[in-house]
């Protein structure tokens, strides 16, 4: 089986898969870093806007530049956030469109294992932070407990072991602790450090779970819409049977990220 494209481009179908969590997450990862009031933001990927909202809501910066690959996901964000403060652009992370040493704080969610040369991407996160700047990522813990998708690729793999060559918990040995912080430090970054950031993922119901794995943005959604009819209703019915479901119908799960920050020198 050859592993596709991953499709990122539908805001709308994004927002209930993981883009509602990633919110709960960016919160968290936030406060996490203690940025200084003022401060000067460069949000790489930043998808729907998920994280650069969290930023203006909470750490009252003096502006966040967007940057994604993405036009359609750029529209989405330019159209979600209004505050004047943040500005959005088309880019390539591997090549941002942004001055040397012109940010304190240069920061990442849910993107740097998609991207082909990480160490580039990286490289130019440092490049675009001042002296004693900040640059941070997070990404989820596919192989552990990011637990909507772990069962989601646990349950595929059961059905199609071909499946495994798709599972974003061996596509992406990158979003471990120690290979995070590795990629750091090889990118020159000083006093680089780890995080586990756990929120709480409710589901009403299976429909709630299930509904927006059908939307087709991601790996996970990409799989299951692949599938024919039949093979992909098997796949919800084995889903259905081990989730951990209360009595009322509702599931809980949680959804861990792992953080990592670093100060330019």
């Amino acid at each position: 089986m050859t592993v596709p494209s991953d499709v990122w481009a539908v805001g709308n179908a994004y927002e209930p898969y993981v883009g509602r969590w990633s919110r709960l997450v960016a919160g968290d990862f936030v406060e996490w870093l203690a940025p200084a009031r003022g401060a000067r933001w460069c949000d790489i990927g930043c998808g729907t806007g998920a994280l650069s909202e969290t930023i203006l809501a909470d750490a009252a910066p003096a502006r966040v530049c967007g940057v994604d690959a993405s036009d359609a996901y750029v529209a989405f964000a330019r159209h979600r956030v209004s505050d004047p403060r943040a500005v959005f652009a088309v880019a390539d992370a591997r090549m941002l469109p942004l001055p040397p040493a012109s940010a304190d704080m240069v920061v990442s969610g849910l993107m740097i294992n998609f991207v082909p040369s990480p160490e580039r991407a990286i490289a130019e996160m440092t490049r675009a932070a001042r002296a004693g700047g900040i640059v941070a990522v997070y990404v989820w813990d596919y192989a552990g407990e990011m637990q909507l998708m772990r069962r989601f690729w646990d349950a595929a793999v059961e059905l199609d072991a071909q499946a495994a060559k798709l599972d974003e918990g061996r596509r992406f040995p990158l979003c471990r602790p120690r290979a995070l912080e590795d990629l750091f430090r090889a990118a020159g970054l000083q006093l680089v450090q780890s995080q586990a950031i756990d929120v709480p993922t409710r589901f009403r119901d299976f429909t709630d779970y299930w509904t927006p794995f059908l939307g087709g943005q991601g790996p996970a959604p990409g799989y299951a819409m692949s599938l024919s009819e039949n093979r992909r209703a098997q796949l919800r019915d084995h889903l259905r049977d081990r989730l951990p479901t209360a009595a009322d119908g509702s599931i809980e799960m949680i959804a861990r990220a792992w953080a990592v920050r670093g100060t330019r020198q």
